[in-house]
């Protein structure tokens, strides 16, 4: 089955009586991407490395059956609102909203109310996979009945764009993001040896279970500027937002990864105002993944741009309630090469 000239669609299994399919949009230069309707999740990202070997550079499940049972929420779409919310709960105009307490008595990735797990209608453009989703007022605590709209657009410049809009009729709290887990050498060796540098100085400082304290703080000893991975997280692992040094959106890279044995790099490009760096250290699958082994920790990391964690509760963060009618919009492009 072919729509487009050049993505392709086929059935990937049932779930909750739906069908899901799966789409590889490939590029004119053999490389291409998988995605599905299930969670808008990446599947796959299969790009060259420095001798023209194409290889899936993502964390990803051969079958639905993996990404249903999957609860690290691997190439997945995040939100209604990414990331944490202390005690699981948040105000607005004196009003108090109770989300699902699923990470301790916190709330992460907005628990039932994750679209991580829901299934995305569809629509396939020339260039462009579009899903959408609509969620109902009150579900997982959230105000406001949501549309939302996640494109994807894989390039000849081996750029894959995301855009995510989103609108709903009451005041909500909105904060989209991807979830795939990179490894630039396929899986065949942990992460410890890619190099990463993030533009941010300044990182939030927070408590043992990842909550922002509203402090912001010297980067210090978290700063990646080329650094592997292995040299400055020692071991344990990285659960870290980063704030970007520029003071207004522009069009230059903000993260950059790179492995040397594969010779790939991927940089990140964003309108967000920070990263949420995580390095896979809580990884646990029992199913076995795309590269034929079951992973675990630091089998990939997340570069998840996105806005503050815990903002609602946060004054000065950058604001994520966003009003009646008003349109969100943001965008994450991951952008592979080889090192020059």
């Amino acid at each position: 089955m072919n729509p487009r000239n050049n993505i392709v669609c086929e059935s990937f299994g049932w779930h909750d009586e739906k069908e899901i399919f799966k789409f590889q949009i490939t590029n004119s230069h053999g490389n291409y991407v998988e995605l599905i309707n299930y969670g808008a999740i990446v599947k796959s990202i299969v790009v060259s490395d420095k001798v023209g070997n194409k290889e899936n550079v993502v964390l990803g499940f051969p079958t639905l059956e993996g990404y249903v049972k999957d609860q690290s929420y691997i190439g997945a779409t995040v939100g209604r609102f990414a990331n944490r919310i202390h005690n699981a709960a948040f105000s607005i105009e004196n009003k108090t909203y109770h989300l699902d307490k699923n990470d301790g008595k916190n709330n992460n990735h907005s628990g039932s109310a994750g679209v991580n797990n829901k299934v995305f209608d569809f629509i396939i453009e020339e260039d462009a996979v579009i899903f959408s989703l609509e969620t109902e007022n009150g579900e997982g605590g959230f105000p406001g009945n949501l549309k939302t709209k996640v494109t994807y657009k894989w390039t000849d410049q081996n750029e894959l764009k995301i855009e995510f809009l989103a609108e709903a009729d009451e005041p909500t709290p909105l904060n989209f993001t991807n979830h795939s887990y990179f490894n630039l050498i396929a899986c065949k060796e942990k992460i410890h040896h890619h190099q990463l540098t993030i533009q941010g100085s300044k990182i939030l400082e927070s408590t043992a279970d990842y909550i922002p304290t509203g402090k912001i703080v010297l980067a210090d000893e978290y700063l990646f500027l080329k650094d592997k991975l292995k040299d400055v997280i020692q071991n344990s692992g990285l659960n870290l937002y980063y704030i970007f040094d520029r003071n207004t959106k522009n069009d230059n890279w903000v993260c950059e990864l790179s492995e040397e044995k594969s010779g790939r790099i991927m940089r990140v490009y964003t309108s967000y105002p920070g990263v949420q760096l995580y390095t896979g250290d809580y990884l646990n699958c029992d199913s076995i993944g795309e590269h034929n082994k079951l992973y675990s920790s630091f089998d990939g990391l997340c570069l998840e741009c996105q806005y503050y964690p815990d903002s609602p509760n946060h004054e000065h963060f950058p604001n994520t309630i966003f009003q009646s009618g008003q349109v969100y919009s943001e965008t994450i492009i991951y952008a592979f090469d080889v090192i020059k």
